[in-house]
């Protein structure tokens, strides 16, 4: 497992090649199995396959021009009646995106995760092209897609971040 974490980067290129659905539902699942505050799991994802759709996307969205090659973009939203807490709701979506970055990882599929939330103007813009109750609010955009690159896997660990009892303090 930790190799899966550690190996996983995000993709932005990708083959012309579909995601089957059951691989899909499988990501989904993942994200759904996310922690959350006070376990009011407030997500819904908004799967997106169509092309038209997904290029209109990739004009909305600053930093998602990757959506012009990807065969899938799901929207992970949250459900302000089911957490009174906005934060909260954005901390369990944040899991649940990552839980789907893993296991599409995992199953041999690449992804990027493409931030919305807190940004109003891509809340706003993606709500309208969604047609998103007033009650949900996109959080994130996931493209996926069989990779087309092979990025290299840097080590991230920094020892120097972990404090012992208090800040600044090393391991006995």
């Amino acid at each position: 497992m930790i190799n899966l974490i550690k190996t996983r980067r995000s993709i932005r290129k990708y083959r012309n090649s579909l995601i089957s659905n059951e691989k899909v539902k499988t990501a989904i699942e993942a994200a759904m199995y996310a922690p959350s505050a006070r376990n009011k799991q407030p997500w819904h994802f908004v799967v997106i396959c169509d092309r038209k759709k997904l290029d209109i996307l990739s004009e909305i969205h600053p930093y998602a021009n990757m959506l012009k090659q990807a065969p899938i973009c799901i929207i992970v939203c949250f459900d302000t009646t089911k957490e009174e807490s906005v934060e909260y709701s954005a901390i369990d979506c944040a899991a649940a995106t990552q839980n789907m970055l893993l296991a599409f990882h995992s199953m041999g599929i690449g992804s990027v995760w493409l931030g919305i939330y807190p940004r109003e103007e891509r809340m706003s813009k993606i709500s309208d092209f969604l047609n998103l109750p007033r009650h949900i609010i996109p959080f994130s955009a996931i493209a996926a897609g069989y990779s087309e690159e092979t990025p290299e896997h840097p080590d991230r660990f920094i020892e120097s971040r972990i404090h012992y009892g208090e800040f600044g303090k090393e391991q006995d």
